[in-house]
């Protein structure tokens, strides 16, 4: 497992249905999760879950060329061709991790939503602030785990904004599980694992490598 918190690693996921994979120690408790929430009215179904290392960097090469849209801290869409390779950098890393350097390489880390909710409304759901606050399809969810996420193990890494990853209410850790990975966390690993890739921008990364570890993937703001 030396090398699963960089998304290298995948000899400790079990399945968890529909194309997901969890760790094996978390699948249990997010199965319990989601029934409790049934219990409840709450549809809370899993939109992401482990992501390996290349698809990591496929997510960041295509928000690096626009092929993905790249938001800002509000959710409003910027345009690349007008970015310097710095702006680009930070834009990516406020809603998307460094290849090697996401939580959801551990298979600890969830994004969840509420299916029912956003299918009878018939909402196009985009995964963004709005649609977890409010009168938005997920608010009912987003409040019930702020309640009683804990008592499955989970918390939310992201849960305020200082500078570094935005605000994602819809994102959850099995915290003790994740506690292992986040130990093994070395930015001499990360940095090698970077310039080995074939990453968009790794050298402008690579530049300002200490800054970006800090403040993104250990998510310790400015």
């Amino acid at each position: 497992m030396s090398l699963g918190w960089l998304g290298q690693d995948e000899t400790f996921l079990v399945d968890a249905g529909n194309g997901h994979r969890l760790h094996e120690a978390v699948a249990g408790p997010f199965l319990a999760m989601q029934s409790a929430a049934s219990h409840a009215g709450i549809d809370c179904q899993l939109v992401s879950t482990y992501r390996a290392f290349d698809r990591q960097l496929s997510i960041w090469n295509r928000k690096w060329q626009g092929e993905l849209p790249i938001l800002d801290l509000h959710g409003h869409l910027r345009d690349v061709a007008e970015m310097t390779e710095e702006q680009k950098i930070h834009g990516i890393l406020t809603w998307s991790a460094l290849p090697g350097g996401s939580r959801h390489h551990w298979g600890t880390d969830i994004d969840v939503y509420d299916q029912r909710s956003v299918r009878q409304r018939k909402h196009k759901f985009e995964l963004i602030d709005s649609e977890y606050r409010g009168n938005g399809p997920c608010a009912a969810l987003a409040d019930w785990l702020s309640t009683h996420a804990i008592d499955y193990g989970f918390h939310r890494p992201f849960l305020h904004y200082t500078g570094g990853v935005a605000c994602e209410l819809w994102h959850l850790s099995h915290q003790q599980t994740a506690n292992h990975f986040e130990a093994m966390r070395n930015p001499q690993q990360l940095a090698q694992a970077i310039a080995a890739a074939p990453m968009e921008g790794k050298q402008a990364v690579l530049r300002h490598f200490d800054e970006l570890f800090d403040r993104y993937v250990l998510n310790q703001g400015v």
